[in-house]
């Protein structure tokens, strides 16, 4: 498993702000796929006979096994929902499933056989399911079913246990009330909007276990997989340099650009750790340090996809001085198309006409052209400057499969030139 594909959170997050961003964990990603699709495969149960009913128990096999993956997932420390089959603990996983489908099976049979322990039975399950849970997650099966254990854990976790054994029975009734309402009723519009409901709740409440373990991790003696990984990434040991440098800038700017430097000699850098270099390099004034870096950092950038990031740290660079330009045409030509795309119409001009000032024997040149000529006719109104630059780039690459393009678009715009005036440049 991958950081960068699995997010981690910092188990110091306050209880309320999870609780909170908890409540859209079943709607992303595999989470939201798995809710919708067991839903809709709640229209299976309605064939007739054992064909019916093993479509019923094949659904709530693969809910209680994606929830229990949740629960597992989120006690190792990580944000958002696991992909479906990815299991942290797969035994864990299993003991859960299990468990669940058992307790379905007998508040069935109780409602069915012996009606007036149904209440009592959803009220025991809904106290006890998440000690038991939360006991089998972190790997405590010998225990899990001792009610000291139960004592120990609810201790451990105060008042906030009661919040999953509140959604437990609200997730219970849910469960149960098409044999509550409306029993022998068979199959209903109602059916697949339910079911995605108290699967919703069901991965809900296991998500909500699993950042209880992990804030509380301590007391369990755990150690979420997402603190090794970040350990193993060297993350942490990225964050105690940013702290050091921090500490450092305020006695000494030029020893902590050192630090910064040294460190980013080696393996790629985070970020945050080019930010901070770049923060100390203003602060001294250092202006040729900052458009070095940035050609370095712009080209690591684009080499991660991320364009973007990549935009704002050239125009910061052209800022300072406006004939720079990255060093790879490839990466020029990307960001001026990415620059006119978002609107930042002056900065895909400068970059444009960068690209034709520098290599005007790139094959590039009469789409950069194009682009620099639209922008000039459609954002500033600059019909007769476009025509002149497509013009010249038409006499220019004869043999280019874009010209004819260029002198159709020429010849357009010195006739919308003619026909009105060139609005003022704001």
């Amino acid at each position: 498993m991958r950081l960068s594909r699995h997010k981690p959170v910092s188990p110091d997050t306050p209880l309320s702000e999870r609780l909170v961003a908890g409540l859209t964990y079943p709607l992303r990603g595999a989470a939201l796929a798995t809710c919708v699709l067991l839903a809709l495969g709640q229209c299976l149960t309605i064939m007739p006979g054992v064909i019916g009913m093993g479509f019923g128990f094949f659904l709530w096999l693969a809910r209680w096994r994606y929830a229990a993956a949740c629960l597992v997932h989120t006690a190792n420390g990580f944000a958002d929902p696991p992909d479906v089959g990815n299991d942290e603990n797969a035994a864990a996983g299993r003991m859960l499933t299990l468990l669940h489908m058992l307790v379905v099976i007998a508040c069935v049979a109780c409602k069915l056989f012996y009606a007036p322990m149904f209440w009592p039975l959803i009220l025991f399950c809904s106290l006890t399911l998440p000690a038991i849970d939360m006991s089998l997650a972190f790997g405590d099966e010998a225990s899990a079913f001792n009610p000291l254990q139960w004592q120990k854990v609810i201790g451990r976790l105060g008042a906030g246990y009661f919040i999953p054994v509140v959604i437990n029975l609200v997730t219970g009734v849910l469960i149960m009330s098409p044999w509550l309402l409306a029993p022998g009723s068979g199959f209903g519009w109602w059916q697949p909007p339910l079911a995605f409901a108290y699967t919703y709740l069901i991965i809900f409440n296991l998500h909500l276990m699993g950042v209880m373990i992990h804030r509380h991790h301590e007391r369990f003696d755990l150690e979420p997989e997402a603190e090794v990984l970040i350990r193993e990434s060297g993350e942490d040991d990225d964050e105690r340099l940013l702290i050091a440098v921090r500490e450092m800038a305020l006695v000494d700017r030029r020893a902590a650009i050192g630090m910064l430097v040294e460190r980013m000699q080696g393996r790629s850098a985070p970020a945050s750790l080019h930010q901070a270099y770049r923060d100390l390099l203003k602060r001294e004034g250092l202006s040729d340090g900052l458009l070095e870096h940035g050609q370095l950092w712009i080209a690591a950038l684009m080499a991660g996809d991320e364009a973007r990031r990549a935009l704002g740290v050239t125009q910061e660079c052209m800022e300072l001085d406006g004939a720079f330009l990255p060093d790879s045409p490839d990466h020029v030509a990307t960001l001026a198309e990415l620059a006119a795309s978002s609107g930042m119409t002056r900065l895909s001009l400068r970059l444009c006409r960068g690209f034709l000032a520098r290599w005007p024997r790139s094959p590039e040149c009469p789409r950069l052209g194009l682009l620099a000529a639209r922008q000039m006719a459609e954002r500033l109104g600059q019909h007769a400057e476009a025509s002149v630059l497509l013009g010249k780039l038409a006499a220019a690459w004869q043999e280019h499969p874009l010209q004819p393009m260029l002198v159709a678009q020429a010849t357009q715009l010195q006739t919308a030139a003619a026909i009105r005036p060139t609005p003022a440049v704001d």
